[in-house]
């Protein structure tokens, strides 16, 4: 759902229907104006669109910790569903501006959620042997998603007049999906025993488990959650010279994958294509080249990451992305600089799944037992208000 949603932004506003209906400054821009093609979507609205679903993601997922802690992952994830199906509903039968943006929010609050609460959710069901493969099954599910959008964009671009409302209202799929999924699956253990309960934590870890071999790891569980009470000020902890090494990785992994780059081109990918030259069938194919890329290298990562190792894969990402973008920035020189922009960096980057994959792992395994629910916690709002700010900057003139 989630990478539906970022996919799928970026194909719709490449869309003249959807341009001329909301966005006819820009539209009239594009089709008119003999200016540079960056000029033509520095439009502030338009990076509305795109970004107030990161902001209220952000907002959102201060509640939405406090959820997963009180009432469980699962109450939060059916949460999370509900919002996406009304943010949906707004996107799609959208008439003006406002509901687009309020339908973008509220699809935002369904990321916060959704966000906070699977990620654990899976690490708190998983067997260790498979824990890692697990974890990023997530970052896959969010990569197949903005894959899929591409090629709805794709099919759905030359559907003139309602050809963007059919690419925002099949978001409602994978949402259907996770609501009916949110209702029939278990809560996990470490929320059961979290919650003091005891004795159904015990009987849903013998059921996932397949075993009633279970009483090690219950006890353990049992131990983590009663230090995990026992602290009273957790996110003074966190900030406690002991606990600064891991804090500063984990924050410093957060900051360094949001501004690789990956997420401005997935943000709008198919308007940076036309921006180069591509035409508008062109741009959308190319969308859906860089998704395929990015699903397989995930895939990669899943096969590998429990016999490599998170630490193998994160440095072989960063060489590969070293390459890559030193290389584009070689190739592509625009002659006249877009707009008034002289000191921002405009160039299309390359990126790779395998370093998100293993900083999504390696972030989470920095951070100690006491310690990881609130600062997994804090991940989730600071990589939201990294992509808002990126979202919200991406083509716009300062």
């Amino acid at each position: 759902m989630f990478g539906y949603d970022i996919g799928i932004s970026g194909g719709v506003t490449a869309m003249d229907d959807f341009l001329e209906k909301f966005f006819p400054v820009v539209y009239r821009r594009k089709r008119e104006a003999k200016e540079d093609n960056y000029c033509k979507y520095d439009n502030q609205g338009l990076q509305l669109f795109t970004s107030s679903l990161y902001l209220s993601a952000l907002l959102a997922s201060f509640a939405a910790s406090k959820t997963c802690s009180k009432y469980g992952r699962k109450v939060t994830m059916q949460f999370a569903s509900l919002f996406f199906l009304v943010g949906v509903a707004l996107n799609a039968a959208a008439r003006d501006l406002l509901m687009l943006i309020i339908g973008r929010i509220l699809l935002g609050m369904g990321v916060g959620f959704g966000n906070q609460a699977v990620p654990l959710f899976l690490s708190e069901i998983a067997p260790v042997r498979i824990r890692g493969a697990l974890n990023i099954l997530f970052q896959l599910d969010v990569t197949i998603g903005i894959f899929i959008a591409n090629i709805v964009n794709y099919f759905t671009a030359n559907l003139h007049l309602w050809g963007w409302r059919l690419s925002l209202g099949l978001a409602g799929v994978p949402a259907l999906i996770l609501c009916f999924g949110s209702f029939v699956i278990t809560e996990t253990p470490s929320s059961l025993i979290q919650r003091e309960r005891l004795e159904e934590g015990h009987a849903i870890l013998r059921k996932i488990r397949g075993t009633s071999n279970v009483d090690a790891e219950y006890q353990e569980i049992v131990h983590a959650s009663e230090a995990a009470r026992r602290v009273k000020h957790p996110f003074r902890n966190l900030m406690m010279r002991s606990s600064r090494p891991q804090l500063v990785i984990a924050v410093a992994m957060q900051v360094f994958q949001q501004f690789t780059g990956i997420n401005a081109i997935m943000f709008y990918s198919p308007v940076l294509f036309q921006t180069i030259g591509f035409k508008n069938d062109a741009s959308l194919l190319s969308a859906v080249i860089t998704g395929s890329v990015n699903v397989l290298s995930t895939l990669v990562s899943v096969a590998s990451v429990d016999k490599l190792g998170r630490r193998w894969l994160l440095l072989e990402a960063c060489v590969q992305m070293l390459i890559t973008q030193a290389r584009i920035d070689s190739t592509y020189n625009p002659s006249n600089p877009p707009c008034s922009i002289t000191n921002q960096s405009q160039t299309p980057r390359a990126d790779g799944s395998w370093r998100n994959s293993a900083c999504e792992s390696q972030g989470e395994q920095r951070i100690g037992g006491q310690r990881r629910g609130v600062g997994g916690g804090s991940r989730v709002p600071l990589r939201d208000e990294l992509r808002m700010v990126l979202g919200s900057s991406g083509l716009a003139d300062s």
